[in-house]
């Protein structure tokens, strides 16, 4: 049976955060415009700087910080990012970004992966539509970036 395309794109998003250097949650994002791939991106520390798998240790994990607080204190540039930054705005616009993230030390699916707000503000910025989140092996997420526009998660 033929693969449909959602699966097939974050299965390619999976095989990209397979190069993610984060200790504790690694994630994988692939940016889809007209059926092509327009950029791909892991997590891990800004070029040049060392990777937290390289050092051997994780900031936020020695502090005890649940997920999604205190992003200041993480060394890495998130999937989305690295994937918007590798992208012309003109190439995004209308475009799909895919995300798949996975427990760094079981490699376990983390079913409640979805940008935070920092990445949703500039996915929205970068003129993205949609964002496919991947939450089982066979199972995503499909959210109109709009929703998050119209649902100011800042006010």
């Amino acid at each position: 049976m033929r693969k449909d395309k959602a699966n097939y794109y974050l299965d390619i998003a999976d095989a990209v955060r397979s190069r993610s250097t984060c200790l504790r949650r690694q994630y994988g994002a692939i940016i889809v415009a007209s059926d092509e791939i327009i950029a791909t991106g892991y997590n891990g520390a800004p070029r040049g700087r060392k990777n937290c798998d390289e050092l051997g240790r994780c900031t936020r994990q020695e502090l005890q910080i649940p997920s999604g607080e205190r992003y200041e204190l993480c060394r890495a540039v998130h999937a989305e990012e690295n994937a918007i930054i590798s992208a012309a705005r003109k190439e995004m616009l209308g475009s799909t970004l895919y995300l798949v993230g996975r427990d760094a030390q079981t490699g376990g699916l983390l079913d409640s992966a979805t940008p935070c707000t920092l990445c949703r503000r500039s996915i929205i910025n970068a003129g993205i539509r949609n964002v496919v989140c991947r939450v089982s092996e066979t199972e995503y997420t499909d959210t109109p970036v709009t929703d998050w526009i119209e649902g100011d998660d800042t006010l």
